[in-house]
């Protein structure tokens, strides 16, 4: 369903304070915490004394104090000490590979042995002060694979987003979509629109003007486990569109990260890193409402599209030239999670 030895977002750094966090990554219920020093840990969610979730205790100098009978436990998943009892026999708990980077906590929920700290996803625009970021997560009983295709395909955007950035131009330009290695491309641009409202807003954000025609473009690169990333933008028409100055344009980077929870359910990480007024927090903060707004519409539209895929499993779906991102995506998926489930064979005796 998932690959499961890979990097994904189990949250964003500052919901790790000073009390633990339970959250279900892959199926894996994880406790994660700060240790000694603000070390980041991350341990199975089971107490190994009454099977008590960890993640209702508490922080006392670093260690991981269970909230039903006080036993305290390690960073790596080891019982440390109990009041009044000899627990360090006890067998440890699974500990998870777990690293905080771009304002996020990343897991491997899968062999911590394998976890590579090079290959978590780059996000270049993190302390640059030329960039702007503003997001937030949401909760969506769905499928992961729904998510990403939603992102791969934009079509949508001239129905269910209709009164913020859709536009029927979206549906007559078509797009392309290419594959390199595991990483796909769907993109698409328009020449010669007029802005959607939300596009209005951002250009008179960078105080430029929202009268007038503009070139806009949708870049969409999903890389796995869950990740999309999608450059948009529009620039004054006849300023040479994607390629225009920053003195004729909008530019930013929608950020997704479709974290699975179960099969049925993800945390959903969005955001808008943006090039331009990078010190408005007003602006930063009216695209983030903005935003809200636009992906509050997306979650209903596919928690009723689960509900109908789990009530009609027998049922094929049809497949049309729009949808090729999202089989191109689910395609580089399977074949990560055939590998991952591959038996390795070793040489014989």
């Amino acid at each position: 369903m998932f690959p499961k030895n890979a990097w994904y977002v189990a949250a964003t750094a500052d919901e790790i304070s000073d009390k633990p966090l339970g959250r279900t990554i892959c199926g894996e219920r994880i406790a994660f915490y700060r240790g000694a020093e603000g070390r980041l840990a991350a341990v199975e969610d089971f107490c190994p004394h009454r099977g008590a979730p960890l993640s209702l205790g508490h922080v006392k100098d670093g260690v991981l104090v269970c909230g039903y009978h006080g036993l305290h436990m390690g960073c790596d998943g080891k019982a440390v000490s109990m009041p009044g009892q000899r627990v360090r026999g006890f067998p440890a708990i699974r500990s998870f590979a777990v690293e905080e980077r771009y304002g996020f906590i990343w897991v491997w929920p899968g062999d911590a042995a394998l976890a590579d700290k090079a290959t978590i996803p780059q996000q270049h625009w993190y302390d640059d002060p030329e960039w702007a970021y503003g997001g937030g997560r949401f909760h969506i009983a769905c499928d992961y694979r729904l998510m990403i295709d939603n992102l791969m395909d934009l079509t949508h955007e001239t129905y269910v987003h209709a009164s913020s950035i859709g536009q029927k131009e979206i549906d007559e330009v078509p797009c392309k979509t290419t594959v390199d290695g595991n990483t796909v491309t769907t993109s698409r641009f328009m020449e010669g629109i007029t802005p959607p409202p939300f596009w209005k807003m951002a250009l008179r954000g960078n105080n430029l003007s929202d009268e007038g025609l503009v070139d806009r473009w949708q870049i969409c690169r999903f890389t796995p486990p869950a990740s999309v990333m999608i450059e948009v933008g529009v620039a004054h028409a006849g300023h040479g569109g994607y390629e225009a100055a920053p003195e004729h344009k909008v530019y930013s980077v929608v950020v997704d990260f479709m974290t699975p929870e179960t099969e049925t359910s993800i945390h959903y990480f969005w955001g808008m890193a943006r090039k331009f007024k990078p010190d408005d927090a007003a602006l930063t903060d009216s695209i983030r409402a903005g935003q809200h707004t636009i992906f509050s519409e997306d979650l209903q539209m596919l928690e009723m599209q689960q509900k109908n895929l789990l009530a009609h499993p027998a049922r094929a779906l049809l497949m049309l030239n729009i949808d090729a991102g999202g089989v191109q995506s689910r395609k580089v998926l399977q074949r990560l999670i055939d590998a991952e489930n591959t038996p390795t064979t070793g040489a014989s005796a």
